[in-house]
């Protein structure tokens, strides 16, 4: 398959902006949106942008000394797209060879309720595409289930924000729930590194990373899949 045929990657935002009830501002953590990006604009695969609401989602994670961040942050295209996305539910899964849930922790309170996160994840998937997610990103997926009534996650490798680190960030308390524990009770085989250290998870289809420093790791593995030929 080459970039010419290939349909674009779907990149999902939440669209939730404060931490529980603590009144801190959260939403979508923008290296985790632009680290992958960068890789698949690289490799000239297309993308597209969608969040829960419609619209403009809020952003975190606004660091701006982060090369990759600015460079997007800057570009008129990318606040174009940015200010307009869809809603994920007006979507079309079979126009998508692969869909990206970024992270965030606006995630934990939009993403694992959401109807169009179950549906998008599971056609995708079962249509023989490749589904991601990044840091609080696989939030998306604890409560996907494919036809057969079976969790996504289930029996696959998974690596995902961690206990330990959401400990770290004195957060514990306030997410719902805890995400790596979650996916776990799903069926998911639990990969963790250390701390903020890099870890990407491929099975099958499914590519997951663990935090912020994952991200690129995850576009990676998303265009090694999509374009084997790349590697």
């Amino acid at each position: 398959m080459t970039t010419q045929t290939l349909r674009p990657v779907l990149l999902v935002l939440t669209s939730h902006a404060e931490k529980g009830s603590t009144g801190q501002a959260t939403g979508f953590y923008l290296s985790e949106l632009t680290h992958p990006l960068a890789v698949l604009d690289a490799a000239g695969i297309a993308s597209e942008f969608a969040s829960i609401q419609g619209g403009l989602p809020p952003v975190d994670g606004l660091n701006l000394d982060d090369a990759i961040n600015a460079r997007y942050w800057h570009d008129a295209d990318f606040q174009r797209r940015l200010s307009s996305t869809p809603r994920l539910a007006d979507v079309d899964a079979s126009h998508y060879s692969a869909v990206l849930f970024v992270g965030g922790h606006g995630t934990m309170w939009d993403f694992p309720q959401s109807t169009a996160v179950q549906m998008v994840a599971r056609e995708i998937y079962e249509a023989g595409g490749v589904v991601s997610a990044v840091c609080h990103g696989p939030s998306a997926l604890v409560n996907v289930k494919l036809s057969d009534g079976r969790y996504l996650v289930d029996g696959k490798r998974v690596s995902a924000f961690t206990d330990a680190e959401e400990r770290a960030e004195k957060l514990e308390n306030i997410v719902p729930f805890l995400l790596a524990s979650t996916l776990a009770e799903r069926g998911a085989k639990h990969e963790a590194a250390a701390n903020w250290t890099c870890q990407v998870s491929v099975d099958q289809r499914l590519v997951t990373g663990q935090n912020p420093q994952s991200a690129s790791g995850v576009g990676e593995a998303i265009r090694d899949l999509l374009l084997p030929k790349s590697r």
